[in-house]
């Protein structure tokens, strides 16, 4: 009877260390982060919580959501804004575009669309009374409020693509999104998120078995769906259906938490993310003063045949919980989570 209980007491003693060495790999817990910069730091832009943002090729803008975050995921009303700055000048001064939205805004993942002179921007918001999808339009630089867009299936959402002006993809980075199960997910990395299809009329899951499913963007060019999965260190890549629907092609691993995917106008990705997850989940509680910081930047070619590129990789010191990383010819725009400011860098020749 003893030998039995002893047997049983040892099998779950290596189930509890297999559990936490599995959680501490997976997340990046061993990584050794050491700073690196493919070019350096010209501007500090001071904008709080600079998460998303995205620039037009055409008309050389970008477009920052952003919001006043204490602690993520937020437990107040939160006040944010989306903010257009400039890039045909060296001054990367910005201006808010939202002062007249009066609804709670706390923006989160942003997609833009130009039609004609008229661009489309959508924002995922988060307020305490639950998640919507904002619509804009952008005409010279003066935005307009027209829509607000609310679903079932809006259960933890996070980024959000246009294929065209009514219709998008977006993200749940939760599957559980309370209680145990929601512990799970997290420390277990179980791969319960989604990507959800609207077409106009109606909302479909498209894709499902992702491990915290987060950044997604859409290269009409190749018809291909790339969605950020930090849970798994990699880049997931998704054919599109001429119905909507997505086929799942491959992942790129990324070796961080990946977070938003920007893509330039060469066709290159471009994220930023979270080489230590559990140290990210800290500094976002309140917990710790720093996280550190990563900038990829990814070639696709076909399957099986990408590359990897590291720009930028910073233990917090200089940028904490970077979460997008775009880029404008020579210079490179990083947002995050919750630092009191953004960074401007400017890439070495090469």
């Amino acid at each position: 009877m003893r030998i039995t209980t002893k047997r049983i007491l040892f099998v779950v003693l290596v189930v509890i260390l297999a559990f936490v060495f599995h959680t501490l790999n997976s997340t990046g817990f061993f990584r050794t982060v050491k700073n690196y910069s493919k070019g350096k730091t010209i501007k500090a832009v001071p904008i709080k919580g600079a998460e998303d943002m995205t620039i037009s090729y055409t008309d050389n803008f970008a477009i920052i959501s952003a919001t006043n975050r204490e602690v993520y995921p937020p437990k107040k009303e939160e006040k944010g804004a989306l903010y257009l700055m400039n890039l045909d000048t060296q001054e990367f001064n910005t201006v808010s575009l939202t002062q007249s939205f009066n609804q709670p805004f706390a923006p989160h993942g942003i997609t833009m669309l130009k039609k004609d002179s008229t661009y489309t921007i959508m924002a995922i918001n988060h307020t305490t009374t639950g998640h919507s999808i904002e619509v804009f339009e952008l005409v010279n630089n003066s935005l307009s409020f027209k829509k607000s867009i609310t679903h079932a299936s809006l259960k933890s959402p996070n980024d959000l693509v246009m294929v065209n002006e009514n219709q998008f993809y977006f993200t749940n980075d939760h599957g559980y999104t309370e209680g145990i199960g929601k512990v799970f997910e997290e420390y277990l990395g179980l791969a319960v998120s989604n990507v959800i299809y609207f077409d106009g009329n109606e909302f479909t899951e498209v894709a499902k078995g992702i491990a915290y499913a987060n950044g997604i963007n859409f290269d009409p060019t190749i018809n291909l769906v790339y969605v950020a999965s930090p849970r798994e260190f990699a880049i997931k890549v998704y054919t599109r259906n001429e119905d909507g629907t997505l086929a799942f092609i491959e992942d790129i691993p990324c070796e961080t938490g990946v977070d938003n995917i920007e893509i330039d106008q060469n066709g290159n990705l471009w994220t930023a993310g979270h080489p230590n997850l559990l140290r990210f989940k800290s500094y976002a509680k309140g917990k710790k003063d720093t996280a550190p910081s990563e900038i990829l930047k990814i070639t696709y070619r076909g399957k099986n045949d990408y590359t990897v590129e590291q720009i930028y990789v910073n233990d917090g010191s200089e940028m904490s919980g970077s979460s997008v990383a775009t880029s404008f010819k020579n210079l490179v725009l990083t947002g995050n989570v919750m630092d009191d400011q953004f960074l401007i860098l400017q890439r070495s020749e090469e």
